[in-house]
């Protein structure tokens, strides 16, 4: 008798039995007969997922036995007949291709490629949340290190975060992160079994085909299981490779969550599964082959989609390259998914006070983050930005914010990883735009895509989640940084986890009739600008990503989009528009700029700051209009001036 067979009579003689002993009517969900368990379809669709073991942990093939789809239409099916099970929810999301994701072992290969004495400490480092279940089952057998070349030949490590990644963690989760995760050998946690009213748990199908037991663990359906991996500090190397001592807080999205209205002690809380594992509310059974099982409520969705659709693309379209298990039907859903989280629960956005007197139109543009952590979160090279467009009768007035093919945003990306944009307050030029985003600088204060030389931020406004405190006590791995600290409205508004932005547009329409605005978010996951360093390294995987990365295109995400009509008007009234802060020319080649400051401004400060949040120098505002001479180091300079209650700020690059 094979295991399969075992499995279909284990299943038929204890419904039968419990039948008998505790049903007097038979329940409506029960069907009227048993079919044949495992079709010839089903032993094919997850042949080609691991069911081996090692000493700690198995494989998600042996879970799809049970957690598949069920061909007779009886477990992981809605009231209205979709199929969810997890296994086929989850083997298209990035968590279960996290081993196999090109762009992850092109970076790990690039950060070997600059400190390759450091190999071995990199690579386990990367692989413990990428590859858990080869990292810790190496590190379970005493091995002190666990690198990509084991990764490679182990099936294992190959399922990504995988079915026991999450559900074999220990209760102990949300004390430790950076890849520091405790698993439990013997059991399968879940968030079923917890009291008297709850159905028991039938476990010898488990422990029969499994070895694991099962038991209830309030942390599987806590945003606490999230944390090991969803929080990473790196330690920091100087341009030698040479350990400084430093910390840098890589990513912190479990603690950005931890401050906001949404954490357990927080006004709204909402667990990372609300969002990212939406629930059914109704009954469904969970396991397939055990007709007496009774439906399980609320059931959580394993779609665990964030908004990468940019990776997802890539990996739909390259399946067999990537050696990956779900079809492109299965990536068109998940990315459909990935779609909607981004477009309806991430960004709100509302465009107030619009105005347009001769050649001049005004306007703010307020976004609010609805997500639970900073938008964008997570790994750094992650930005938002936003786009807004005046046109008349056919003709582009003004355009800021716009990007082209490659995903390149005009104005800004020209001078590579280099130069970036500052936070702004008001903005009165088409190449100024408001992008949100992490920019990590090393020892020298020059931004840099090399994580191990990180080693401090010179900006960090990414929309802050509802609820965010800058006195919150995990406020120092989730720290606004830069320019965002001297806009009020940004440091006021963070408890609402809003920005304004002021925009005044200088062009003459063409016509009488109606000046129309556009107004839109975008989301880029892997902007050109911050891969582009990688493809210097001469590697065969780096090159294999960047085939990859140029055929996909590198388009952004449409987060959010408003329109609104603008009539044009005539007069001489003094608009606050008009009263900006200029510098000219900008780019400056030679050091030299002219500051031309608004009436509003005078007997205000100004200061010149560095990327790294220095100042270099700072004055009084004496007049409207003065020569400022730049420090000798190329780069991106933020020129800052405020009096009263009214702050203006410029990006200035010296070429």
């Amino acid at each position: 008798m094979n295991a399969t067979t075992s499995k279909v009579l284990w299943g038929l003689g204890l419904a039968t039995i419990a039948v008998l002993a505790s049903w007097a009517t038979r329940p409506s969900y029960l069907h009227a007969e048993a079919q044949p368990y495992h079709s010839r379809a089903f032993m094919s669709a997850y042949a080609d997922l691991p069911d081996t073991s090692n000493a700690l942990f198995t494989g998600s093939g042996k879970c799809a036995g049970c957690h598949g789809a069920d061909p007779v239409g009886y477990a992981s099916v809605t009231a209205e007949g979709h199929d969810i099970n997890p296994t086929d929810q989850w083997r298209s999301s990035l968590m279960a291709n996290s081993a196999k994701d090109p762009f992850w072992r092109a970076k790990v290969v690039h950060e070997v490629a600059i400190n390759p004495d450091h190999q071995l400490e990199l690579e386990d480092k990367c692989t413990s949340c990428h590859a858990p279940l080869g990292h810790f089952n190496a590190h379970h057998l005493g091995e002190e290190h666990y690198a990509m070349a084991q990764l490679f030949h182990d099936t294992l490590a190959m399922d990504g975060v995988s079915c026991v990644a999450c559900h074999q963690q220990a209760p102990t989760v949300g004390n430790t992160f950076s890849g520091v995760l405790d698993f439990d050998s013997a059991m399968i946690y879940g968030q079923y079994g917890a009291g008297k009213d709850d159905a028991p748990l039938h476990t010898p199908p488990m422990v029969t085909y499994t070895g694991y037991n099962i038991g209830y663990g309030a942390h599987v359906d806590g945003s606490e299981v999230c944390a090991g991996c969803h929080s990473l500090v790196t330690q920091t190397a100087d341009m030698e490779g040479n350990p400084t001592g430093q910390d840098y807080v890589e990513q912190a999205t479990y603690h950005e969550w931890l401050n906001s209205a949404y954490a357990d002690d927080g006004a709204s809380p909402t667990e990372c599964q609300d969002c990212h594992m939406p629930k059914v509310e109704e009954g469904v059974v969970i396991s397939s082959g055990y007709l007496f099982l009774e439906p399980r409520q609320p059931y959580s969705k394993h779609l665990l989609v964030g908004g990468n659709v940019q990776m997802l693309e890539i990996m739909r379209d390259n399946i067999d390259a990537l050696g990956l298990t779900a079809t492109e039907e299965q990536f068109d859903s998940t990315i459909a998914w990935t779609r909607d989280l981004l477009r309806h629960e991430t960004v709100e956005l509302l465009v107030e006070d619009p105005t347009w007197v001769d050649d001049l139109g005004t306007l703010s543009v307020s976004v609010r983050n609805k997500a639970g952590h900073k938008f964008p979160s997570g790994y750094p090279a992650r930005r938002a930005w936003i786009e807004v467009v005046a046109h008349q009768d056919g003709d582009t007035l003004w355009h800021n914010g716009k990007w082209e093919d490659g995903g390149f945003l005009v104005g800004v990306d020209e001078g590579g990883l280099s130069t970036f944009e500052p936070h702004y307050t008001d903005i009165v030029e088409e190449d100024e735009v408001q992008v949100y985003e992490l920019v990590a600088v090393d020892v020298t204060g020059t931004p840099t895509n090399v994580l191990e030389r990180a080693a401090g931020s010179a900006k960090d406004n990414r929309l802050l989640p509802l609820g965010f405190s800058h006195a919150h006590p995990v406020y120092d791995t989730t720290r606004v940084e830069g320019a965002a600290l001297m806009d009020d409205d940004f440091v006021e508004e963070a408890a609402a986890g809003l920005d304004r932005v002021h925009y005044a547009m200088t062009a003459t329409p063409t016509s009488n009739a109606n000046v129309t605005v556009d107004v839109r978010v975008w989301y880029q996951s892997m902007p050109a600008r911050w891969v582009a360093p990688m493809f210097d390294i001469q590697d065969s995987t780096i090159q294999a990503f960047q085939a990859l990365f140029e055929d996909q295109g590198a388009a952004p995400e449409l987060v959010s989009a408003t329109s609104l009509s603008i009539p044009v008007t005539t007069g001489t009234a003094e608009l606050a528009g008009r009263a900006a802060l200029r510098v000219y020319p900008n780019p400056a080649p030679m050091g030299l700029v002219t500051v031309q400051a608004p009436d509003a401004a005078m007997g205000g400060l100004w200061e010149l700051y560095t990327p790294a949040g220095s100042r270099v120098t700072h004055g009084a505002v004496k007049r409207n209009s003065w020569q400022l001479e730049l420090p000798l180091s190329a780069g991106t300079y933020v020129l800052r001036v405020h009096h009263n209650d009214k702050t203006w700020t410029r990006r200035i690059v010296r070429r």
